[in-house]
């Protein structure tokens, strides 16, 4: 069998390498032919990917969700047509899932709408924030179902009276996460009574040690909150720049909807939906996690 994968990110990008490790161990241990591709976050890069993909034949195709169900489901109707199985990750096509799930198509992640909710209540909970106070959301609020969980993180805090500020992750930014330092530092010499930052992206959750460094801002002195883990994540939680992510577990969506692919092409079995982000890392859990982050596994 042979899977062409898009893995969303950039080549290296901290995320998407967690992925790609993770389908490259499930391609090694069911013997399939695994070809990656590279999408920068970018919508129109991902739709391009799969068209290519398709030309190609391949037993099946694994996509990140980003571009959206009126983006994607056609595509996927064709590639069923022709015998391609097609799976997703990171990011839910819920009316993609629902035309074809009983053909395989499935769904390996977490709902970006309730990852962004419960991200906020974990943090207000243990930051014991009160109404009035200042805070800031680094997100995407363009990208259909992707924007779910930014918006899920604002309206939350919202609900709990805090004063939010929102801005949006440039398509620079986003595939090259270095940017934000300025991004970060412009922020907070213009808003000094910021308490909180929500950062709804991995590879800048993981530079947010680097970004506050450089901004003159001490360990502790914010709570920062985002997604996913990475060394240099790790590395900010330990040392006290990032205090709280919820990780979504990137690796099990890369091994798993390779999984979802064997399973419905050898024996016909329709598409799992399958949930990988409900647990939080903080100072309380890290040792423990972090030489797995270092080895590319959380």
């Amino acid at each position: 069998m042979s899977i062409w994968f898009d893995v969303g990110g950039p080549v290296g990008g901290p995320y998407a390498t967690v992925v790609q490790n993770g389908a490259t161990q499930a391609a090694g241990d069911l013997g399939v032919d695994l070809r990656v591709m590279y999408s920068d976050w970018q919508p129109q890069k991902m739709i391009e990917n799969f068209k290519l993909a398709l030309a190609a034949k391949p037993t099946g195709i694994v996509v990140m969700g980003h571009p959206g169900d009126s983006a994607y489901e056609g595509l996927v109707d064709e590639a069923f047509s022709k015998g391609v199985q097609v799976t997703s990750v990171d990011t839910a096509l819920p009316g993609t899932m629902s035309a074809e799930q009983s053909k395989g198509f499935g769904y390996v992640g977490v709902s970006n709408a309730a990852r962004g909710v419960h991200l906020a209540k974990e943090a207000l909970r243990r930051g014991q924030f009160k109404a009035g106070d200042q805070a800031l959301v680094w997100g995407i609020k363009d990208i259909a179902e992707r924007s779910d969980s930014t918006r899920g993180l604002i309206s939350t805090l919202e609900d709990a009276g805090l004063a939010v500020d929102f801005l949006q992750i440039s398509p620079e930014t986003d595939k090259d996460p270095s940017l934000g330092t300025n991004v970060i530092t412009a922020y907070l010499a213009r808003n000094p009574k910021v308490k909180l930052i929500m950062v709804d992206h991995g590879a800048l959750t993981s530079q947010m040690g680097n970004f506050l460094r450089n901004a003159g801002v001490r360990p502790q002195e914010l709570y920062v909150a985002g997604f996913s883990l990475s060394p240099a994540t790790a590395d900010a939680i330990k040392t006290g720049y990032v205090q709280l992510v919820a990780d979504s577990q990137p690796y099990l969506m890369g091994y798993l909807s390779v999984v979802q692919v064997v399973l419905s092409k050898r024996y016909g079995f329709s598409g799992l939906d399958i949930n990988t982000g409900a647990g939080f890392v903080n100072q309380s859990n890290i040792d423990f996690i972090a030489p797995l982050a270092a080895k590319g596994i959380r």
